[in-house]
Protein backbone atom coordinates (compact mmCIF):
# COMPACT_ATOMS: atom_id res chain seq x y z
CA UNK A 1 0.00 0.00 0.00
CA UNK A 2 1.09 3.71 -0.73
CA UNK A 3 2.65 5.32 2.25
CA UNK A 4 0.83 7.96 3.90
CA UNK A 5 0.85 10.44 6.43
CA UNK A 6 -2.22 10.30 8.20
CA UNK A 7 -3.20 14.06 9.74
CA UNK A 8 -6.43 14.12 11.97
CA UNK A 9 -7.66 17.21 13.81
CA UNK A 10 -10.81 17.96 15.83
CA UNK A 11 -11.31 22.10 16.57
CA UNK A 12 -14.45 24.38 17.49
CA UNK A 13 -15.63 25.05 14.00
CA UNK A 14 -14.92 28.61 12.12
CA UNK A 15 -14.31 29.59 8.36
CA UNK A 16 -10.85 28.88 7.00
CA UNK A 17 -10.06 25.23 8.92
CA UNK A 18 -9.47 23.33 5.37
CA UNK A 19 -8.00 26.11 3.65
CA UNK A 20 -5.40 27.08 6.03
CA UNK A 21 -4.10 23.07 6.37
CA UNK A 22 -4.21 22.63 2.23
CA UNK A 23 -2.39 25.94 1.80
CA UNK A 24 0.18 24.34 4.59
CA UNK A 25 0.74 20.88 2.64
CA UNK A 26 0.47 22.58 -0.96
CA UNK A 27 3.22 24.81 -0.06
CA UNK A 28 5.27 21.91 0.17
CA UNK A 29 4.21 19.91 -2.51
CA UNK A 30 1.93 18.21 -0.11
CA UNK A 31 -0.20 15.55 -2.29
CA UNK A 32 -3.90 14.57 -0.30
CA UNK A 33 -4.93 11.37 -1.69
CA UNK A 34 -8.00 11.74 0.70
CA UNK A 35 -10.06 13.58 2.82
CA UNK A 36 -12.79 14.02 5.12
CA UNK A 37 -14.70 16.67 6.82
CA UNK A 38 -17.48 16.94 9.29
CA UNK A 39 -18.49 19.89 11.35
CA UNK A 40 -21.05 18.82 13.96
CA UNK A 41 -24.23 21.40 13.97
CA UNK A 42 -24.67 20.58 17.85
CA UNK A 43 -21.69 20.82 19.54
CA UNK A 44 -19.73 23.31 16.74
CA UNK A 45 -17.19 21.54 16.39
CA UNK A 46 -14.75 20.64 13.66
CA UNK A 47 -13.69 16.92 12.23
CA UNK A 48 -10.77 16.34 9.58
CA UNK A 49 -9.01 13.42 8.04
CA UNK A 50 -5.92 14.09 5.59
CA UNK A 51 -3.64 10.89 4.45
CA UNK A 52 -0.69 12.84 2.21
CA UNK A 53 1.52 10.69 0.39
CA UNK A 54 4.95 10.96 2.52
CA UNK A 55 6.61 10.71 -0.69
CA UNK A 56 5.78 13.57 -1.65
CA UNK A 57 6.85 15.95 1.25
CA UNK A 58 10.62 16.77 1.62
CA UNK A 59 11.11 15.84 4.92
CA UNK A 60 9.84 13.59 7.77
CA UNK A 61 7.03 12.74 9.70
CA UNK A 62 8.89 14.74 12.70
CA UNK A 63 9.66 17.81 10.91
CA UNK A 64 6.25 17.87 9.80
CA UNK A 65 4.39 17.75 13.15
CA UNK A 66 7.02 20.82 14.15
CA UNK A 67 5.64 22.52 11.19
CA UNK A 68 2.28 21.73 11.86
CA UNK A 69 2.64 22.98 15.18
CA UNK A 70 1.90 26.56 14.76
CA UNK A 71 -1.03 25.85 12.62
CA UNK A 72 -2.57 24.07 15.72
CA UNK A 73 -1.99 26.68 17.80
CA UNK A 74 -3.71 28.85 15.67
CA UNK A 75 -7.05 27.17 15.35
CA UNK A 76 -6.94 25.53 19.13
CA UNK A 77 -6.94 21.66 17.62
CA UNK A 78 -6.21 18.63 18.95
CA UNK A 79 -4.15 16.37 16.35
CA UNK A 80 -2.39 13.65 15.10
CA UNK A 81 -0.45 12.58 12.81
CA UNK A 82 0.27 8.82 12.13
CA UNK A 83 2.75 6.82 9.39
CA UNK A 84 1.25 4.65 7.65
CA UNK A 85 4.27 2.38 7.06
CA UNK A 86 4.81 2.29 10.74
CA UNK A 87 2.21 -0.86 11.96
CA UNK A 88 0.79 -0.03 15.42
CA UNK A 89 0.83 -3.18 17.85
CA UNK A 90 -1.87 -4.61 18.42
CA UNK A 91 -2.50 -6.81 21.79
CA UNK A 92 -5.50 -9.79 21.48
CA UNK A 93 -7.23 -10.84 24.32
CA UNK A 94 -9.58 -13.68 24.68
CA UNK A 95 -11.11 -16.18 27.07
CA UNK A 96 -12.44 -19.39 25.33
CA UNK A 97 -14.81 -18.73 22.11
CA UNK A 98 -12.80 -18.44 19.12
CA UNK A 99 -14.64 -17.07 16.33
CA UNK A 100 -13.64 -13.34 16.73
CA UNK A 101 -9.93 -14.32 17.47
CA UNK A 102 -9.68 -16.99 15.05
CA UNK A 103 -11.40 -14.56 12.60
CA UNK A 104 -8.91 -11.19 13.63
CA UNK A 105 -5.64 -13.89 13.18
CA UNK A 106 -6.87 -14.93 9.74
CA UNK A 107 -7.24 -11.40 8.25
CA UNK A 108 -3.87 -10.35 9.77
CA UNK A 109 -2.40 -13.39 8.67
CA UNK A 110 -3.44 -12.89 5.22
CA UNK A 111 -2.47 -9.25 5.34
CA UNK A 112 -6.06 -7.95 5.58
CA UNK A 113 -4.90 -6.15 8.66
CA UNK A 114 -1.96 -3.94 8.66
CA UNK A 115 -0.66 -4.46 12.28
CA UNK A 116 1.67 -6.27 14.30
CA UNK A 117 -0.04 -8.47 17.06
CA UNK A 118 2.88 -9.25 19.70
CA UNK A 119 0.83 -11.69 21.57
CA UNK A 120 -2.50 -13.38 22.69
CA UNK A 121 -3.73 -13.00 25.99
CA UNK A 122 -6.57 -15.50 27.12
CA UNK A 123 -8.08 -16.23 30.95
CA UNK A 124 -7.86 -20.04 29.90
CA UNK A 125 -5.45 -22.24 28.03
CA UNK A 126 -7.84 -23.52 25.58
CA UNK A 127 -6.28 -21.31 22.83
CA UNK A 128 -2.87 -21.82 22.94
CA UNK A 129 -2.21 -24.13 19.94
CA UNK A 130 -4.41 -22.14 17.61
CA UNK A 131 -2.46 -19.01 18.35
CA UNK A 132 0.75 -20.86 18.28
CA UNK A 133 0.47 -21.92 14.91
CA UNK A 134 0.25 -18.41 14.19
CA UNK A 135 3.74 -17.74 15.33
CA UNK A 136 2.33 -15.61 18.04
CA UNK A 137 3.02 -15.69 21.45
CA UNK A 138 0.54 -17.34 24.03
CA UNK A 139 -0.10 -15.81 27.64
CA UNK A 140 -2.60 -17.71 29.61
CA UNK A 141 -3.71 -15.65 33.23
CA UNK A 142 -6.25 -17.32 34.73
CA UNK A 143 -8.70 -15.20 36.53
CA UNK A 144 -8.96 -15.77 40.49
CA UNK A 145 -12.29 -14.87 41.04
CA UNK A 146 -11.23 -13.59 44.80
CA UNK A 147 -8.51 -11.77 43.73
CA UNK A 148 -9.04 -10.60 40.19
CA UNK A 149 -6.73 -7.67 40.39
CA UNK A 150 -4.14 -9.99 40.24
CA UNK A 151 -4.88 -11.19 37.06
CA UNK A 152 -4.97 -7.41 36.00
CA UNK A 153 -1.99 -6.64 37.07
CA UNK A 154 -0.34 -9.43 35.34
CA UNK A 155 -2.22 -8.03 32.17
CA UNK A 156 -1.07 -4.25 32.39
CA UNK A 157 2.42 -5.88 32.87
CA UNK A 158 2.04 -7.89 29.81
CA UNK A 159 0.83 -5.01 27.62
CA UNK A 160 3.67 -2.47 28.96
CA UNK A 161 6.00 -4.86 28.07
CA UNK A 162 5.09 -5.25 24.65
CA UNK A 163 4.39 -1.65 24.29
CA UNK A 164 0.92 -2.58 23.09
CA UNK A 165 -0.86 0.46 20.81
CA UNK A 166 -3.92 -1.02 21.20
CA UNK A 167 -5.65 -4.19 23.22
CA UNK A 168 -8.84 -5.81 21.49
CA UNK A 169 -11.26 -8.26 23.71
CA UNK A 170 -12.00 -10.23 21.26
CA UNK A 171 -14.46 -12.12 23.36
CA UNK A 172 -12.46 -11.62 26.19
CA UNK A 173 -15.36 -12.36 29.21
CA UNK A 174 -13.62 -10.44 32.27
CA UNK A 175 -14.96 -6.59 32.94
CA UNK A 176 -11.70 -4.34 32.50
CA UNK A 177 -11.10 -2.33 36.35
CA UNK A 178 -11.99 1.84 36.32
CA UNK A 179 -7.92 2.25 36.23
CA UNK A 180 -6.94 0.40 33.44
CA UNK A 181 -9.78 1.77 31.83
CA UNK A 182 -8.60 4.98 32.09
CA UNK A 183 -5.13 4.72 31.84
CA UNK A 184 -5.60 3.32 28.03
CA UNK A 185 -8.90 5.54 27.16
CA UNK A 186 -9.39 4.99 23.26
CA UNK A 187 -6.88 1.85 23.01
CA UNK A 188 -9.09 -0.59 23.83
CA UNK A 189 -11.72 -2.28 21.63
CA UNK A 190 -14.58 -4.57 22.25
CA UNK A 191 -16.93 -6.58 20.83
CA UNK A 192 -20.37 -7.05 22.26
CA UNK A 193 -22.96 -9.47 20.93
CA UNK A 194 -25.63 -7.28 21.17
CA UNK A 195 -27.06 -3.91 19.26
CA UNK A 196 -25.95 -2.12 22.20
CA UNK A 197 -27.91 -0.26 23.84
CA UNK A 198 -29.87 -3.07 24.13
CA UNK A 199 -29.13 -6.17 26.24
CA UNK A 200 -25.92 -4.68 28.08
CA UNK A 201 -23.98 -7.39 30.35
CA UNK A 202 -24.03 -10.93 30.46
CA UNK A 203 -26.24 -13.07 27.75
CA UNK A 204 -27.48 -10.96 25.85
CA UNK A 205 -28.88 -13.66 22.95
CA UNK A 206 -30.82 -15.31 26.09
CA UNK A 207 -31.86 -11.44 26.84
CA UNK A 208 -33.00 -11.15 23.04
CA UNK A 209 -34.74 -14.47 22.95
CA UNK A 210 -36.65 -13.31 26.18
CA UNK A 211 -37.98 -10.28 25.08
CA UNK A 212 -38.78 -11.53 21.39
CA UNK A 213 -36.65 -9.28 19.54
CA UNK A 214 -36.71 -9.71 15.78
CA UNK A 215 -33.28 -8.34 15.07
CA UNK A 216 -29.84 -9.08 16.82
CA UNK A 217 -26.34 -7.58 16.19
CA UNK A 218 -23.70 -6.43 17.50
CA UNK A 219 -21.50 -3.26 18.41
CA UNK A 220 -17.72 -2.53 18.41
CA UNK A 221 -16.80 0.08 20.53
CA UNK A 222 -14.11 1.78 23.19
CA UNK A 223 -14.14 0.43 26.60
CA UNK A 224 -14.81 3.13 29.23
CA UNK A 225 -15.52 2.35 33.13
CA UNK A 226 -19.27 1.94 32.34
CA UNK A 227 -19.77 -1.55 30.76
CA UNK A 228 -21.07 -1.94 27.49
CA UNK A 229 -21.63 1.92 27.47
CA UNK A 230 -18.43 3.16 25.86
CA UNK A 231 -18.20 5.28 21.95
CA UNK A 232 -19.38 2.94 19.65
CA UNK A 233 -17.07 2.04 16.66
CA UNK A 234 -19.66 0.16 14.54
CA UNK A 235 -22.58 -1.96 14.48
CA UNK A 236 -24.74 -4.37 12.30
CA UNK A 237 -27.74 -6.98 12.62
CA UNK A 238 -29.61 -9.45 11.31
CA UNK A 239 -32.56 -10.80 11.04
CA UNK A 240 -34.48 -13.66 13.20
CA UNK A 241 -38.18 -14.67 14.01
CA UNK A 242 -40.04 -16.75 16.35
CA UNK A 243 -38.76 -19.43 14.71
CA UNK A 244 -35.21 -18.96 16.04
CA UNK A 245 -33.98 -20.87 19.34
CA UNK A 246 -31.09 -19.30 21.29
CA UNK A 247 -28.73 -21.79 19.73
CA UNK A 248 -29.97 -20.14 16.32
CA UNK A 249 -29.20 -16.73 17.54
CA UNK A 250 -25.87 -17.32 19.10
CA UNK A 251 -24.81 -18.85 15.38
CA UNK A 252 -26.21 -16.31 13.34
CA UNK A 253 -24.72 -13.26 15.87
CA UNK A 254 -21.32 -14.72 15.56
CA UNK A 255 -21.03 -13.93 11.85
CA UNK A 256 -22.13 -10.27 12.56
CA UNK A 257 -19.95 -10.17 15.35
CA UNK A 258 -16.77 -10.93 13.57
CA UNK A 259 -17.50 -8.36 10.45
CA UNK A 260 -18.40 -5.82 13.48
CA UNK A 261 -15.38 -6.29 15.34
CA UNK A 262 -12.86 -6.64 12.13
CA UNK A 263 -14.72 -3.29 10.65
CA UNK A 264 -14.05 -1.79 13.77
CA UNK A 265 -10.07 -2.80 14.52
CA UNK A 266 -9.53 -2.10 11.03
CA UNK A 267 -10.88 1.75 10.87
CA UNK A 268 -9.01 2.02 14.41
CA UNK A 269 -5.55 0.97 13.00
CA UNK A 270 -6.23 3.40 9.85
CA UNK A 271 -7.15 6.49 11.97
CA UNK A 272 -10.67 7.02 10.96
CA UNK A 273 -11.47 6.62 14.46
CA UNK A 274 -12.46 10.61 16.39
CA UNK A 275 -13.54 11.26 19.92
CA UNK A 276 -16.61 12.74 20.09
CA UNK A 277 -17.26 12.67 24.24
CA UNK A 278 -19.28 9.35 24.31
CA UNK A 279 -19.94 9.17 20.46
CA UNK A 280 -17.38 8.58 17.20
CA UNK A 281 -16.70 10.35 13.96
CA UNK A 282 -15.69 7.36 11.79
CA UNK A 283 -14.66 8.85 8.32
Amino acid sequence: MERVYRLTISCPDRVGIVARVGQFLSAEGGWIVEANHYSDPTTGRFFMRHCIRADSLPFGIEELRSRFETIAEEFGMEWQISDSGVPQKVILMASKDSHCLVDLLHRWHSKELDCEIPCVISNHDTLRSLVEWHGIPFFHVPVDKDNKAEHFRRVNAIVEEHNADTIVLARYMQIIPPELCQHYHGQVINIHHSFLPSFVGARPYHQAAERGVKLIGATCHYVTQELDAGPIIDQDVVRISHNDTVEDMVRLGKDVEKMVLARGVRSHLEGRVLLHGNKTIVF
